[in-house]
């Protein structure tokens, strides 16, 4: 497909009205849907050799208080295609699923019986409006190892503290696959001095879950890099609330059950997630595992829902080490049993942990020891060394960490014995800085003295914002570090920061 093709493919321009649905079965009412429900427009996620999951949510006034979007009180029918080309001439499938107002409206339709490694296009209509046009993947046959694989890995998306341009140079990369490791929203009530506003105030009901999800999802740019590809989602803290962990609020809250629950519901409601997924009062079944042919496996960590709270909520203090609770796990005992039982039985070229918070030990000027992160790996060593000794593992050919949260760029080699540098290298971690949150950051020569000195297995580090780009063949993975000079205004232009390639079998950072 030409790029020219793929531009109109972000600008949800394709086709809109060109050809109609045959047999279409869902007639425009204006007393049933007063305005376009496509707002927010259309998503795919966790592609699988024959399908992928389809989703848009309708919302045509989206930033309504009681979170139903201006939607009617009753289901709604809506129309779905699905076609090899993107005027929709050659299509494929298509059928008609069911908005209901307990779902918020949402619509996630899991595709089966599709063509494995092929590129689809796909659109909804309801009460005679048509959505925009997004474009998926499957992924490649079980055993097909050749065909390369473009991923970007994006995290931490504030609203109030930047514009969303890196989503939007994001999708102008044409990737495969999209890694989002969490914080797509911010709870936080409007605050003074960020470039937008929050609408609503501080998340905590369902209704406002539901309309900060909507705010976020009307930026043109997010809704492109939707679009563009397939997403793997998985969330962090700030979809729910600030550091949490399992039941336990930062901060005491006396109805935090409830607030868990209506998160959950709205992060499902949300995302492009398959059913096995949709919540169950407080809980969520979120971590996965994602086939890409022979040539990758994605694994995808909640590492909130089951972490044990630490009794050290201070980051960076040279005693918080000394009162950690040395059976603490961010992972619970049945998710690491889980990934250390796929890491045993791996049989693809690379194996790729998806998840949220530092896997590698960091130690920050001026001296060891003050280190300490108490909401990261650091935190939990115990847990961290059963999951380094997996990675380390025969079955494991390639082991790459993603990693999102702390709003900054850092390429780091991951040692046998985290800290100790003489140890073998047994994986690379590779840490996306922030779309937005924390805004323009800064070039700083002092950001990077207080972070390389200390740390000789942590190869790269940038204070900007933007995305991680990588390529991933069966010889190696090509990765870079992309990077925005400011988001305090829309518009910015993208450059490469660093480049790096890890060669097969090597486990290590080679600057290019």
């Amino acid at each position: 497909m030409s790029q020219l093709s793929r531009r109109a493919v972000l600008r949800g321009a394709v086709a809109l009205g060109v050809l109609p649905f045959a047999g279409c079965a869902v007639a425009r009412s204006t007393n049933l849907v007063p305005a376009d429900p496509f707002t927010l427009g259309v998503a795919s996620g966790d592609p699988a050799p024959d399908g992928v999951v389809i989703w848009t949510r309708l919302a045509p006034d989206p930033l309504a208080e009681d979170g139903f979007g201006g939607m009617p009180a009753r289901p709604v029918d809506v129309e779905w295609e699905v076609a090899a080309d993107e005027r929709f001439t050659r299509v494929e499938q298509r059928g008609v699923a069911t908005a209901t107002p307990d779902a918020g409206h949402s619509v996630h339709v899991e595709l089966r019986g599709l063509r494995p490694g092929a590129e689809y296009f796909y659109r909804f209509r309801a009460a005679g409006y048509l959505s925009p046009t997004g474009r998926t993947l499957t992924a490649p046959p079980p055993d097909a190892l050749a065909t390369a694989l473009t991923m970007c890995v994006a995290s931490c998306s504030h609203y109030e503290q930047g514009w969303f341009t890196a989503y939007r140079r994001l999708a102008g990369e044409q990737p495969d696959l999209v890694v989002h490791l969490g914080d797509y929203q911010y709870e936080y009530e409007a605050r003074p001095g960020g470039v937008r506003r929050h609408a609503g105030p501080e998340t905590v009901t369902l209704a406002n879950y539901r309309q900060r999800y909507a705010q976020y999802k009307t930026d043109p740019d997010l809704q492109g890099a939707h679009a563009v590809a397939p997403w793997l989602a998985v969330y962090d803290d700030h979809e729910l609330d600030n550091n949490w962990a399992d039941e336990t609020p930062e901060k005491p809250q006396p109805e935090f059950l409830a607030r868990r629950a209506a998160a959950m519901r709205a992060y499902y409601e949300n995302m492009p997630l398959r059913r096995f997924s949709q919540p169950r009062g407080v809980d969520m079944q979120l971590y996965r595992r994602i086939g890409w042919g022979a040539l990758a496996t994605f694994h995808l960590l909640d590492t909130r829902q089951y972490r044990t709270d630490q009794p050290c909520r201070d980051e960076y203090r040279t005693d918080c080490a000394e009162r950690f609770n040395p059976f603490a796990t961010l992972t619970g005992a049945e998710q690491e049993r889980w990934l250390l039982d796929g890491f045993q039985r791996s049989r693809a070229r690379w194996d790729v942990l998806g998840q949220q918070v530092f896997l590698s030990q960091v130690e920050l000027t001026p001296g060891p020891g003050l280190g300490v992160n108490p909401d990261a790996w650091d935190g939990y060593p115990a847990n961290r060394d059963r999951i380094v000794a997996g990675l380390k593992g025969p079955a494991v050919r390639n082991a790459v960490v993603l990693t999102g949260d702390v709003h900054s760029h850092w390429a780091a080699e991951v040692h046998e014995r985290p800290g100790d540098v003489s140890s073998p290298v047994v994986a690379t971690e590779l840490v996306t800085t922030s779309i937005s949150s924390g805004g323009d950051g800064s070039d700083s020569r002092a950001d990077v003295d207080a972070v390389l000195p200390e740390n000789p297995h942590i190869r790269y580090f940038n204070n900007r914002r933007g995305y991680v780009r990588a390529r991933v063949t069966a010889d190696e993975m090509r990765v870079d570090f992309r990077v925005l000079p400011y988001v305090s205004r829309p518009g910015a232009p993208v450059r490469t920061g660093a480049s790096f390639a890890v060669p097969d079998r090597a486990a290590a950072l080679n600057r290019l």
